[in-house]
C-alpha cells in the first residue's frame, strides 16, 4: 500500500516529516514503540497536495496577496486567507491519489469510520507544536466522504489562525505543505490528554491526565471540565473531579454529536487511579522516545489505551544542561540581575559566558546561575537570601517557595554565619574620590591598549589574543578596590534608610541625599544627549531633515545642511563617548548605536521639542541642590535629638561616602561594553572576511554560533550551514519563551509573589526603588526607537537597561516588570529623582497605554486611575 501518494503509518517515523507532516511522522514513530496502540491507518502525502495544487493555477494570485498582508492588519489577513482556503476547497482531486486513497482505505476495510487530520509539515515540531492550527474531522464514514474531507485538510492550512501562527513562528507559507492522516475511528469510553511535565509550573518529576467521557473533543473544546490526576513515581498524589454535563460521541452514518451526560455520572471520575497510573507510564515511555516532555491525546476503550498523537510541549522553559547530573539544583535568571530577559543568540550567551565572573548555565536562550552551592550551609543560606532579599523579594519569594520543601538539605557550618551586611560597617576604605579616578583612570588604559593590540588580527590568531583578553577582562573586573567601592556606595545608602528611618522616621532618605551624584556614568550619558539636542535646536533645516531622513546613513548627509557640520560633530562626539551602548547591550550580537546612530534620532528630536537650552546642566545643578538641602535638614533634626552631635556627624560621615562611591556602581558595566565593542569590532571583520572567502553564506550567521565554533570555522574554513538554520529556528522559538526568575532542575519556574496587605484594592504592588508620588499618563513602551512621551508621562516597560536613560530625562516615573534595588532603572531614577516602582508583575499588560495612574515610589504600589 504504501507508495508516493500514500505510507501506512507503520512504515513512517520522524525522518519522513517532508513526506507525511508532523503529525503524521509523530504518529509512525508511536506505532513502532512497544506497548504503545495506535489506530491503524494511512497518511496521504505532501506529494498529493503538490500535485493538486500545481494542477490549480488559480491559486497563485490569492498566494501572492497572501503574501503581501501586513502580519498587524488581521482584517486584511482574515480575508486573503479565506480567498486561498476557498480556492483550495473547489480543487478537484487528482485521479492518481485518489485511487491510492482507496486502495488503503479497502485494504483497511472501506465501510468503517474514519479520522481524518491534517499534518502539516510545520507542525509537532520542536519548537512550535502548531497544536490546533489545522483541522481534524471525525467520523467519516465511506470513501468519497474521506477523499473530501482529505481536500478540507488541505485547505485548513490557509485558517486565520495558522496563518497567524505561521507568521509568529517566521514561517513562511509557501514553504509549509499538509500532509492528511487517516486512521480508523476509535470509540472511547474516555478520552482526554496527558502532559508529562506540569504544563502550568513545568515541574518535570509530575504527569497530568486529564479525562473526560466520550470523545476527546469535549476537553479539547472547553466544553467541559476535565478530571485532572497528577501522578509522581507510580502514584496519583493529587487529583481533582470535574463536573462534566456534556459529552461528544460518534453517530450512526457519520460525525458527531454533543450529548448531555447522565447527572448521575457528572461527578463521577472518568477514569480510575489504576488507569491514570497506567496512562503516566505509557506519556513516560512516549517522552523518553523522543526526548523531551509530551502532550499526549488518548482515548480508553475498555482495557484497550489507544494513543492519537503526541507532541511535544513547546511553551515549558527548558532546563540547563547541566541538571542532568541527577542532582536537585536552584538557578537564577541572569537577565533578571541585568534588567534584559530577552533571548539572545548563540554567540552572544557564549561571550557573556566567557567574560562573566561566575559559571553560567544556557537554557531557552537566556543565562543561569547555580545557587545551590550558595544555599547548602545554614551559614551560606543565610548571607544569600539576605542579599536577595534586598535586591529583589519576588526572587527571594520564589526561592523561599522551594526551599520551604526542604528539597535543597543544608549542613551546619561551624563558623558563625556572617551578618548580611557585614557587621562593623562600610569596608576599610577611604572616603576619598581619588579612589574612583583612578580605577575610572586604569580601566580606560586597559580599553586602550586592547584597542590597540587587537589591531590587524585574524584567523586563529585573533581567537588566541581574545581567549587573552577575557582573561585580563575578568582581572579587571575582580579588582578588590573595585569590588570595595561599590559596596562602600551600597552600604552607605543601607546605613541611611535604615539610620534616618530609626532616627528620623525617614524613608528612602538616600533617595534624595544621592542625587547628582558625581561620576555616575549612565546618568551623564542621559544629560549628554540634551547637550547634543542643544546643537542642533537652532538649525531648522536638520531638524527637519533628521525628522524625515532618519536612517543611518544620516550623519554623511548632515554636512550639506546649514549647521549640519556642528550637528554631525555632535553626534560623533557623543557616539565617541556612548556608542558602545544599545538595548539588550550584554548580548555582544545586538547592534551598538555606533553601528545604527539612526537609532538614536528619536531621542534627539524628542529633547529638541521638549527642552529648552542648558537643560541637562540646569537638572543637575538642582538635584545637587535637592540634596544639599535634604543634607541640611536631616542634620538639624539629627542634633536636636538626643546624643544629636553623634549622630549627626555619623550621618554626615556617610552621606560623603555615598556621593563619594554610588555613581562609580554603574562604571564596570560600561567598562564591560566598551570591550564589547571591540570585541565586537573584530569579530565582525573576521566574518566578512570569511563570507567574502565564500566559507559563510552571510556575515550575519556567525551570531548564531558559539564563539568556540567560530573559531573552529575560521581555522577550518567549513561552516555548517545545517547547524547555522537550526539555531537561527531555535531562537525564534526561544523568543516567544518568558524566562522565570527561579529555575530549578525538575523543570519548575517560580517567579515568586508580593505577600503584602499594604496595598489598595486594584493596585499593582512592585519594589519601591525610588521615593515619591507622581501621577500621570502611563506610556507602554517595547522599543526605545519608537517611543513617543511628553513631559509628565510615566514610562511603562518590561525591562531597561542603561540604554534607557535617554528617554529618562523626558519623563515623571517609572514601571518596569524586571528589576531590583540595585539595577540599573532604579540607580537612574534615583540620580534623576523619579519616582519608580519595578519588579511590577504584568505591567505592560495591565497598565493601559495612555491611561492615568499614579506611582508611590516610596510604598511600592501603582494605582490604575482610569
Amino acid at each position: 500500500m504504501t507508495g508516493r501518494y500514500v505510507r501506512e503509518l507503520h512504515a513512517i517515523d520522524e525522518t519522513h516529516i517532508a513526506a507525511v507532516g508532523g503529525k503524521g511522522a509523530h504518529l509512525g514513530a508511536l506505532s513502532r514503540i512497544d506497548g504503545v496502540g495506535v489506530p491503524a491507518g494511512f497518511c496521504v502525502t505532501t506529494d498529493a497536495f503538490r500535485l493538486a495544487v500545481a494542477g490549480t493555477p488559480s491559486l497563485a494570485g490569492p498566494l501572492d496577496r497572501l503574501d503581501r498582508v501586513d502580519a498587524d492588519d488581521p482584517a486584511a489577513l482574515r480575508t486573503a486567507a479565506t480567498e486561498v482556503r476557498r480556492a483550495i476547497e473547489r480543487i478537484a482531486l487528482p485521479g492518481d491519489v485518489a485511487a491510492a486513497v482507496d486502495r488503503a482505505l479497502s485494504a483497511l476495510d472501506a465501510d468503517a469510520a474514519y479520522a481524518v487530520r491534517s499534518s502539516a509539515t510545520a507542525e509537532d515540531l520542536p519548537t512550535a507544536s502548531f497544536a490546533g492550527q489545522q483541522d481534524t474531522y471525525l467520523n467519516v464514514v465511506g470513501g468519497a466522504e474521506v477523499l473530501r474531507h482529505v481536500i478540507r485538510c488541505w485547505a485548513s492550512l490557509f485558517t486565520e489562525r495558522a496563518v497567524t501562527y505561521r507568521r509568529r513562528y517566521g514561517i513562511d507559507d509557501r514553504a509549509v505543505d499538509m500532509a492528511v492522516v487517516v486512521q480508523r475511528m476509535v470509540f472511547p469510553d474516555a478520552a482526554g490528554v496527558l502532559f508529562t511535565a506540569d504544563p502550568v509550573t513545568g515541574d518535570r518529576t509530575v504527569v497530568s491526565v486529564e479525562a473526560s467521557f466520550g470523545l476527546g473533543e469535549a476537553l479539547v473544546s472547553g466544553l467541559v471540565t476535565p478530571d485532572v490526576f497528577t501522578v509522581r513515581d507510580g502514584a496519583v498524589v493529587a487529583r481533582t473531579i470535574g463536573v462534566k454535563a456534556r459529552a461528544v460521541h460518534a453517530v450512526p452514518g457519520g460525525g458527531t454529536r454533543e450529548r448531555a451526560v447522565d447527572p448521575a455520572r457528572r461527578d463521577q471520575p472518568a477514569l480510575t487511579d489504576a488507569q491514570a497510573v497506567r496512562l503516566a507510564a505509557l506519556g513516560r515511555r512516549i517522552e523518553a522516545r523522543f526526548g523531551r516532555p509530551q502532550d499526549v491525546e488518548w482515548a480508553l476503550t475498555g482495557d484497550d489505551v489507544h494513543i492519537l498523537q503526541s507532541r511535544p510541549i513547546t511553551t515549558l522553559f527548558p532546563v540547563p544542561a547541566a541538571a542532568a547530573d541527577g542532582r536537585f539544583h536552584v538557578y537564577l535568571s541572569v537577565g533578571h540581575q541585568q534588567m534584559m530577559t530577552d533571548a539572545m543568540k548563540p554567540l552572544g550567551l557564549s561571550m557573556w559566558r566567557l567574560t562573566a565572573m561566575a559559571p553560567m548555565h544556557e537554557a531557552g536562550g537566556r543565562l543561569f546561575v547555580d545557587a545551590t552551592p550558595h544555599l547548602a550551609t545554614e551559614a551560606g543560606r543565610t548571607a544569600f537570601l539576605g542579599m536577595i532579599g534586598r535586591a529583589d523579594p519576588l526572587t527571594l519569594d520564589a526561592l523561599e517557595t522551594v526551599l520551604a520543601r526542604d528539597v535543597v538539605p543544608t549542613t551546619p557550618d561551624p563558623a558563625p554565619a556572617p551578618a548580611w551586611p557585614p557587621a562593623g560597617g562600610p569596608p576599610p576604605i577611604e572616603t576619598d574620590p581619588a579612589i574612583v579616578t583612578g580605577l575610572v583612570a586604569r580601566s580606560r588604559e586597559s580599553v586602550a591598549a586592547l584597542e590597540r593590540d587587537i589591531r590587524g588580527r585574524s584567523g586563529p590568531e585573533l581567537f588566541d589574543f581574545l581567549t587573552e583578553a577575557f582573561t585580563e577582562h575578568k582581572r579587571v573586573l575582580t579588582d578588590p578596590v573595585s569590588a570595595q567601592v561599590i559596596m562602600a556606595g551600597m552600604q552607605a545608602t543601607w546605613w541611611l534608610n535604615d539610620k534616618l528611618g530609626e532616627w528620623l522616621g525617614e524613608r528612602d532618605a538616600a533617595d534624595t541625599l544621592t542625587l547628582s551624584a558625581p561620576g555616575n556614568v549612565t546618568s551623564e550619558m542621559g544629560l549628554a544627549l540634551l547637550d547634543v539636542a542643544d546643537v542642533i535646536r537652532p538649525y531648522p533645516e536638520v531638524v527637519a531633515f533628521l525628522r524625515d531622513h532618519a536612517d543611518d546613513g544620516f550623519l554623511d548627509e548632515l554636512p550639506k545642511l546649514p549647521g549640519g557640520a556642528q550637528a554631525r560633530a555632535a553626534v560623533e562626539s557623543y557616539l565617541d563617548r556612548y556608542g558602545m551602548r544599545c538595548v539588550g547591550e550584554i548580548d555582544v550580537t545586538r547592534p551598538r548605536w555606533s553601528e545604527s546612530p539612526a537609532t538614536l534620532v528619536p531621542l534627539i528630536l524628542d529633547n529638541v521639542r521638549t527642552f529648552t537650552p542648558g537643560a541637562a546642566a540646569r537638572r543637575f545643578a538642582h538635584g545637587r541642590e535637592r540634596a544639599e538641602a535634604k543634607a541640611r535638614e536631616v542634620l538639624d533634626r539629627l542634633r536636636a535629638l538626643p546624643d544629636g552631635e553623634r549622630k549627626a556627624a555619623e550621618t554626615q560621615r556617610m552621606i560623603d561616602r555615598v556621593r563619594t562611591f554610588i555613581g562609580y556602581r554603574e562604571y564596570p558595566k560600561y567598562d564591560i561594553v566598551s570591550r564589547y565593542a571591540v570585541y565586537k569590532r573584530a569579530l565582525l571583520a573576521e566574518a566578512d572576511r570569511l563570507a567574502r572567502a565564500g566559507v559563510l553564506a552571510d556575515p550575519e550567521d556567525v551570531v548564531h554560533l558559539t564563539f568556540d565554533e567560530f573559531r573552529e570555522v575560521s581555522a577550518t574554513g567549513r561552516a555548517d550551514a545545517g547547524l547555522i538554520r537550526r539555531r537561527r529556528e531555535e531562537f525564534r522559538a526561544h523568543q516567544a519563551l518568558t524566562p522565570p526568575r527561579v529555575l530549578t532542575s525538575d523543570g519548575e519556574a517560580l517567579n515568586g509573589s508580593y505577600r503584602r496587605d499594604d496595598v489598595p484594592p486594584g493596585a499593582l504592588a512592585g519594589l519601591p526603588v525610588s521615593a515619591g508620588v507622581v501621577e500621570g499618563r502611563a506610556r507602554i513602551v517595547t522599543d526605545l526607537a519608537r517611543a513617543d512621551l511628553e513631559p509628565g508621562d510615566i514610562l511603562v516597560t518590561a525591562h531597561t537597561d542603561p540604554s534607557w536613560t535617554p528617554l529618562f530625562v523626558a519623563v515623571a516615573g517609572l514601571v518596569t516588570e524586571v528589576g531590583g534595588q540595585m539595577t540599573h532603572g532604579a540607580v537612574i531614577a534615583r540620580e534623576y529623582g523619579l519616582p519608580a516602582v519595578v519588579a511590577v508583575p504584568d505591567a505592560t499588560r495591565l497598565i493601559r497605554d495612555g491611561g492615568r495612574i499614579r506611582v508611590h515610589g516610596t510604598a511600592g504600589y501603582v494605582e490604575l486611575l482610569s
